[in-house]
């Protein structure tokens, strides 16, 4: 998949996971879910901010201003991961959360679908979105797994700590037995 299809799958398994929470029979389950949401979003967004924006904001007119925009959503979501992650299981805030979530993420779809990936498609050659889908598919496997407001989301502090969060983030979910993906 080139760069573009791969986020496009990323944003169709999130939605998934919304409805999977909606659909889980336990709070278990659902604790499950949220976990995995929190993962698989805190990945998406690293990669993006690492490898797709750093392009957008140089090929795109006007990319400098999209992608703070995008940048800007993308604290909220990261907030928001942040005070699932820190919920204790079965607190009743949880929904709410979730809810919220749900909100920011499908803006941030609505407007990476239907403006900034079509622009990019339109600027960028298929040859370099092949190149970028095989770079983010195997960052992927090393990227951040839990959200972190504080951390710089623009090479290249990204680029040099993204990396020691990421081993930080797997250790921790070894050590509480979070589902990896």
């Amino acid at each position: 998949m080139d760069a573009i299809e791969l986020l496009k799958h990323d944003h169709r398994m999130v939605e998934q996971l919304f409805r999977d929470y909606h659909a889980a029979a336990s709070r278990t389950q659902r604790r499950g879910v949220v976990e995995l949401t929190i993962r698989e979003l805190s990945k998406h967004a690293a990669l993006e901010e690492m490898m797709l924006y750093p392009l957008a904001k140089k090929v795109l007119p006007d990319g400098a201003r999209k992608i703070d925009e995008h940048l800007s959503e993308h604290m909220a979501v990261k907030k928001l991961l942040l005070a699932l992650d820190r919920l204790p299981a079965g607190d009743e805030r949880e929904a709410d959360l979730m809810a919220q979530l749900k909100r920011e993420i499908d803006e941030h779809i609505r407007e990476e679908e239907g403006e900034t990936m079509p622009e990019l498609r339109a600027h960028v050659s298929q040859e370099k979105l092949d190149e970028l889908g095989r770079l983010i598919d195997r960052a992927k496997q090393t990227a951040p797994t839990r959200p972190h407001p504080n951390a710089p989301d623009r090479p290249p502090a990204l680029t040099v700590l993204g990396p020691v969060a990421a081993a930080y983030d797997r250790f921790r979910d070894r050590l509480q037995g979070r589902p990896s993906t």
